[in-house]
């Protein structure tokens, strides 16, 4: 490893391999697509699978596969545009809500088990770095993320 960004591809690559939801004894179900999709609906509200691909970068059928597993496990259930559009949409049921919310707080659990011995200040500075290294790789992409806001706000693309 000659250049710092030899470093950064290697523990990018390590980090890809873990997941902070779905290990075995895990007290939740949903699976690593599934946990990417519903926290995109969750903050961005309905989307027809056309913007789901636009959003995920992945091919149509991709999706379709997912989330004909997630309406059969009733995490997602389709309905009609709610701006009049033709496509239909897919929307977070409550039981998706409720398990995507389980899943959420074992991760932090984790994470804050993980992160026990750090300073508090350096769990902001990695929480900062983090959504910089994503915001730039969003921006390189073209695909923003919307990233939720406290309680009272809406949710913001990040991106220039």
């Amino acid at each position: 490893m000659n250049k710092p960004t030899d470093q950064i591809e290697f523990e990018a690559m390590l980090f890809g391999r873990y997941s902070l939801i779905s290990r075995k004894g895990s007290e939740t179900r949903l699976d690593r697509s599934a946990y990417t999709v519903l926290r995109r609906l969750a903050v961005e509200g309905p989307m027809s699978i056309g913007q789901l691909s636009d959003a995920l970068g992945l091919d149509v059928s991709t999706l379709n596969r997912q989330t004909a597993a997630m309406m059969r496990a009733d995490l997602v259930q389709r309905i009609p545009d709610p701006d009049g559009g033709i496509a239909r949409k897919f929307r977070v049921t409550a039981e998706g809500e409720a398990q995507l919310q389980r899943a959420r707080d074992e991760g932090i659990r984790h994470l804050d088990a993980i992160l026990a011995d750090w300073s508090d200040e350096d769990v902001s500075a990695l929480a900062a770095w983090l959504e910089r290294f994503n915001t730039d790789i969003e921006r390189y992409h073209g695909r923003p993320w919307p990233r939720p806001v406290p309680e009272s706000g809406t949710a913001t693309a990040a991106g220039p």
